[in-house]
């Protein structure tokens, strides 16, 4: 890559050099160096869907839901490839909401607040978050559920007829599927923001002010209900018993795989090979493990904590604290639900693209239909041009280049790439944030493969991040160490929902850990202490 390489602006953003951005949480869901397509729906799509339920919630005036032209302005953006969001809005919409602030809002969302950010309360908004906040908050249960419940069955349906569409038609599914994406992604935020952060912060804070041990505090805040993401655990166990057909699991849960928030990326119904994979390694699990027992048995375990928290209460505190615990179990899940629905909408984009890329090349337009990947959602609406073959050839090679350079996990103004895979960092502990407690001693495996084709059941496993797909691999895991997130990052609530310890944000794990070393993982305090070297580093 030239020195001062900068892409043309399809993959690539600058900033002013006064504002802050990270990659925690955003990374998660969209994984690596996007395509052209991805980056044309997820960035507009999730732009829209921030603003607007900060809209929701009083904190951002009407007027602002639209998607700023100055990139330094926006709340999401892309670097060499790679998705950020921008620290500075979160932390401005965290100061003008009551109950929270700069370093909660942005903290649980990217892992962590540039020191440099000074938390200032801006009561500016307050009448209007006062009128919206309060009704926002009493039914966003029901707005989420109600408005995602139709979106599993319409991804269903367009599947069924996606392949007998023509070009006219898939480029019609295609805009249907990003209006789709556009409203359920902000119905995600919606929950995430509205439903889940305040209660979540909230119960860390009663937890914390009844001074409960470990083992409590960890079965609290690990038995929160269902998830949608531990649905796929459930029906992998049955499938590796022969309770259920694959057929019937892809029916499920074909939509995710591996780097399911990139468009181009193949997902389990399009590629089972890992399921199978997966669904053997559980059929080697003995009955004891059975993924719904154990829930019923963490929920025994939660209720147990819940009575404890609640006598080391004073009396006319308890009342509150029990409103806190029920709102817990009722809306942490809501950030699953959300997922799953905006990941099925994505799925109908890529199956629309790909029908798209057959016909293209058919008709001599494209070279090959994983070409298709390398436009724009408005530029494959408005036709491609005689020159598509090399298009797309020159987006490729700049892909490909974008591949081989990271960008750190937070950064001020501009970020400075590095080159992937440079050599082991030699320190003897790795440290984060304790994400889901216990501790436990293993053998590391470093994934950068989200297929899991070298995955053992029972290893440590170290990773940049993860999306709902490494629920089903996480359920066979010892412990999970992380790169970027915060405690209500996608990884954190897997691993309190399986039971594993988990350290997060340690931005530097997979750099200092190598396949093969022995570590000890404390979910509590946050560390992970090398114990032996599977060779030494050089």
């Amino acid at each position: 890559m030239t020195t001062g390489f900068v892409p043309d602006g399809l993959l690539h953003s600058v900033s002013r050099e006064d504002q802050f951005w990270g990659t925690a949480n955003l990374g998660e869901a969209m994984p690596g160096v996007l395509t052209p397509l991805g980056w044309s729906i997820w960035g507009p799509g999730t732009e829209l869907a921030v603003r607007n339920a900060f809209v929701a919630m009083g904190s951002l005036p009407p007027k602002l839901a639209v998607i700023p032209h100055d990139t330094s302005e926006r709340f999401i953006s892309i670097f060499y490839g790679r998705v950020a969001g921008r620290i500075n809005f979160l932390c401005e919409m965290g100061d003008r909401l009551p109950g929270s602030s700069a370093e909660i809002i942005a903290g649980q969302m990217l892992g962590e607040v540039p020191p440099e950010i000074t938390s200032r309360r801006d009561l500016s908004r307050l009448p209007a978050i006062a009128h919206r906040l309060p009704v926002q908050m009493m039914t966003i249960r029901k707005t989420v559920v109600a408005g995602t419940a139709s979106t599993f069955g319409w991804w269903t349906d367009r599947l069924r007829t996606v392949d007998t569409l023509d070009l006219t038609g898939a480029q019609r599914m295609l805009g249907e599927a990003y209006d789709k994406f556009v409203a359920m992604v902000s119905l995600q935020a919606r929950g995430f923001f509205i439903g889940v952060q305040g209660i979540y912060d909230q119960l860390l804070s009663l937890i914390f002010a009844s001074d409960l041990p470990a083992d409590s505090a960890n079965a609290i805040m690990a038995g929160q209900g269902s998830h949608a993401e531990t649905e796929i655990i459930v029906d992998l166990w049955d499938l590796g018993r022969g309770r259920i057909t694959l057929e019937t699991f892809l029916t499920r849960h074909g939509y995710h795989g591996p780097l399911e928030g990139e468009v181009s990326g193949r997902v389990w119904r399009e590629d089972p090979t890992p399921v199978i994979r997966m669904a053997a390694q559980y059929a080697d699990r003995p009955e004891s493990e059975n993924p719904t027992a154990t829930a019923e048995r963490r929920m025994a375990e939660r209720l147990e904590a819940e009575t404890l928290l609640l006598s080391k209460l004073p009396a006319h505190k308890r009342p509150g604290a029990k409103l806190v615990l029920r709102l817990a179990v009722s809306r942490i899940p809501l950030r699953g639900i959300g997922k799953a629905a905006f990941l099925q909408s994505l799925d109908v984009a890529r199956a629309s693209a790909r029908r798209m890329g057959v016909l293209l090349t058919d008709a001599g337009v494209l070279s090959d239909p994983e070409d298709v990947f390398m436009f724009t959602r408005e530029e494959l609406g408005a036709g491609l041009g005689s020159d598509a073959k090399q298009i797309a050839a020159t987006r490729q090679e700049l892909r490909a280049e974008l591949q081989t350079l990271d960008i750190p996990s937070s950064w001020k103004g501009n970020p400075t790439p590095f080159a992937v895979g440079r050599p082991a960092e030699d320190d003897a502990t790795v440290t984060g944030i304790g994400a889901s407690g216990g501790t436990v001693e293993g053998v590391v495996r470093v994934v950068h493969d989200p297929a899991f084709t070298d995955v053992e059941p029972d290893e440590i496993i170290v990773c940049a991040t993860t999306d709902p797909s490494w629920a089903s691999v996480l359920f066979l895991s010892a412990a999970l160490v992380v790169d970027i997130g915060g405690k209500l990052s996608h990884a954190a609530v897997v691993a309190r929902e399986v039971g594993i310890p988990c350290v997060i944000n340690t931005l530097n794990g997979t750099r200092v850990l190598a396949t093969g070393d022995r570590v000890r993982v404390d979910g509590n305090a946050g560390t992970v202490e090398i114990l032996s070297r599977a060779r030494p580093i050089s």
